[in-house]
């Protein structure tokens, strides 16, 4: 039951939720903002104790002092929200709930980035963990799909390597559909990455068209026919536009490349990535079988 209403769009605890679409005041603040109902229903079930206020836009008032909440999704966000200990649910009018954000769909939240920012240990991951790794991923969009399409297939973990978009970033949050708050996302430069996977064996895993000189690329078909995938893998992909760099493709284990059938000379890296990630996946689980 909402029972009090926040209408002034000028508030500070309003202007200082509204800030965090900015990368700097997420930063200083160490918050960021969740918007609209999908990304706040499974932060809300996977990862309640990083979130510390909720806002819902509310319709209408009644004699005894209570507010609605729309019909749809929203209402019991706002019960399993309410449950929480340390969360807190405010109602907003529509004005305020502008303010807050224009992509929030009647609501949002308020998270702590070090709550959402597991260390990169073994105890966050399978014994024998497959880890989709992106490396410079600058578009906030393909950020958020590449990582929705590692948590469906299956991953243990997702890295961005180098300097990629903030994960953070509300357009990140709201194109993972929630997946952000199941999967844990770590950031690491290139050669952090290349002496973790060292240090627990892990085999890297390139996805790449032409590879190098000494390292050809495999066929997706015939790993997978041939089950020569290991199974502690980190599967590296590369920035949208420029893929994967010669100087680091000449680090990896392997090289594997998705065949073309038709006439497109490429797939695209969320493409790419759900492609091949679902493949191995399937296959996995097909051999456990």
């Amino acid at each position: 039951m909402i029972t009090s209403v926040l209408d002034n769009p000028k508030a500070e605890r309003i202007r200082r939720a509204a800030e965090l679409s900015n990368a700097r005041s997420r930063r200083r603040s160490g918050r960021l903002l969740i918007e609209g109902p999908q990304a706040v229903r499974e932060a809300v079930k996977w990862t309640p104790t990083a979130l510390s206020d909720l806002y819902v836009q509310v319709a209408e008032s009644h004699d005894d002092g209570s507010w609605t909440v729309p019909d749809g999704p929203l209402p019991q966000i706002v019960d399993a929200a309410s449950s929480q200990p340390g969360l807190y649910v405010h109602g907003v009018t529509e004005a305020v709930m502008n303010k807050l954000s224009s992509n929030a769909q009647g609501i949002a939240a308020v998270g702590e980035i070090d709550a959402l920012s597991p260390a990169y240990d073994d105890a966050l991951l399978d014994v024998r963990p497959c880890i989709a790794a992106f490396w410079q991923v600058r578009d906030p969009g393909n950020a958020g799909a590449v990582i929705r399409a590692a948590d469906a297939a299956g991953c243990d973990a997702v890295m961005f390597v180098d300097d990629c978009v903030d994960r953070f970033n509300p357009k990140v949050v709201r194109s993972t559909a929630g997946s952000l708050f199941h999967i844990p996302v770590f950031t690491m430069s290139t050669q952090e990455m290349f002496s973790w996977c060292a240090r627990r064996e892990i085999t890297v895993v390139a996805a790449d068209i032409y590879g190098t000189a000494a390292h050809r690329p495999e066929q997706l078909p015939t790993v997978l026919s041939e089950h020569r995938m290991p199974a502690s893998r980190l599967l590296l992909f590369g920035n949208e536009a420029r893929g994967l760099p010669q100087s680091l493709l000449e680090q990896v284990d392997r090289i594997v490349t998705i065949p073309i059938y038709g006439k497109a000379e490429s797939l695209n890296l969320a493409t790419s990535a759900a492609v091949m990630l679902f493949a191995l996946a399937m296959s996995s689980h097909i051999a456990r079988m």
